[in-house]
Order: structure tokens, then sequence, then C-alpha cells
């Protein structure tokens, strides 16, 4: 049975302080509302990990990086490697999110190499892939959503992609206040499942759990839970907000 999952991505937002606080509010909703069988994930920035690491160990949630670099180590001045963020207890990290690709010039290939070194360090890499408006428009997105999915993880054999979460971004949804449809959502996932069937198989498909991750928010998350192949989210502006982060970890009927 795959996991459901809620991860938040706070992005490059809050300073020291604010950090703290929004972690323990975190606990505070958690404690009051709990978690059902939801895994609750929370990507901070890094220099924020060790605080947020700590506090989230004693209360029964994870947290993760935003990103890793590709390298294993080495020059490369500014980079985060798999090996330090496991040094730390860092379980999961996002890799090849929209924005590292449009601002940072990830390729499919740089990714890839991120989610390797993730695996080798026993991080869950959570790997973002989807179309911006003009794919979306051109009728493109399944194409590119396929060879982004198979260029970054079909090299992968059977065991380790089901040690990999996928989330879907449609990016023309993200910070936008526009959100993919239920329907849209769903079609998408069920997509991305039937390459994994195709690769893998069926058993292997259905263990690999699929986020929906486009403004999902406290109001239109239970809609979006309720598709089949829809396993959670990765929120990003709600996810700064305790009680809609909780409320959405709380969405799954």
């Amino acid at each position: 049975m795959r996991k459901k999952i809620v991860a938040g991505n706070w992005k490059m937002n809050k300073n020291f302080q604010d950090a703290e606080d929004l972690m323990f509010e975190i606990v505070d909703e958690l404690t009051e509302k709990g978690a059902g069988e939801t895994e609750v994930i929370v990507c901070t920035p890094a220099v924020y990990l060790e605080m947020s690491s700590d506090i989230a160990a004693e209360n029964g949630f994870m947290v993760g990086a935003q990103n890793l670099s590709q390298w294993e180590s080495g020059a490369y001045t500014g980079e985060i490697s798999a090996a330090m963020l496991h040094s730390m207890g860092i379980t999961h990290s996002i890799v090849g999110h929209s924005e590292r690709r449009t601002y940072f010039g990830e390729t499919d290939k740089i990714i890839s190499a991120k989610v390797d070194l993730a695996l080798k360090y026993s991080i869950t890499p959570i790997y973002c892939c989807g179309e911006v408006l003009a794919e979306r428009q051109a009728e493109k997105h399944f194409d590119v959503v396929r060879s982004q999915v198979s260029e970054a993880l079909f090299h992968l054999g059977k065991e380790a992609i089901t040690e990999v979460v996928i989330a879907y971004e449609p990016v023309w949804a993200i910070g936008t206040g526009v959100t993919a449809s239920s329907a849209q959502a769903q079609e998408m996932h069920a997509f991305i499942r039937s390459l994994l069937t195709e690769k893998y198989g069926a058993d292997v498909s259905a263990e690999i759990s699929i986020l929906y991750g486009g403004s999902c928010n406290a109001k239109n998350a239970a809609e979006l839970f309720a598709n089949p192949d829809v396993d959670g989210g990765l929120i990003g502006g709600a996810s700064l907000i305790a009680a809609d982060f909780v409320s959405i970890v709380n969405s799954f009927s």
C-alpha cells in the first residue's frame, strides 16, 4: 500500500525566529488535530534544517531539504551534498523543482544525478515534473512529462524506483492561485502511473506515491486527494501557515 504524503516546501521564506515559531505552530496543530496515517514532511531552507529536524524528530514528523548537489563532494562552493544531509539525519529532499529548472538551468541529466546521490545516501527524492502553460496549451503536456520522468528516473531498477516519491507540478499553477482541476490532476497522475506500469509493472507502480504540487490549499485539498492516483501534495504557500498546512494533512477522506 503506497503512502499518503503531505510535504511542505517553504522555499526561500522566514528568518530564523519566524521559522522556529512556525515549526512549533505546526507541532501544536498536529498535536491538536493529528495526522492519521499521513506522512508529514516539512522542507525548510537549508540553514534551518538542524533546528527543524530536532523539533520534528521529537514530534512524529520529518524534515526534508529543498535541494541537493549533483556532485558527491569537492570544490563546489555553496553546494550541499547528499552525504552532508544524510549525516544530519535528513530523510527527504525535493529534486528537480520547476524553479530549479527555470532559474538555475537544471536539466534532466543533472536531476538524474541528484536522484542517484540521494538514493545512495538513503535520502528519499521527491522528484518534480510538470509542464509550463505554453506546453499545456499546445497539448504537449503528456509528452513533456513522459520525457522528464523517463530521462530522470527510468535508469533506476525496480527496487530503487520504489524509494522515489514523484510530485506532479503543473508549472502554470505554481504560485499563481490557479489550480489544475481535480480531473486534470487525476488525468496526469494516472498517466504518470501508466508510465511506471509500462516500465516496471503494475505491482511496482502501485507502490509509488504521486503528489500534486500546484497551488494545493486547505480549500481544494480534499477534492484533489479524493482522486485514486493523487497520494497527497507538495505544498508551497499554504505550508507557511501552520493551521492551513495541517488542515491539508487532514484532507484525506
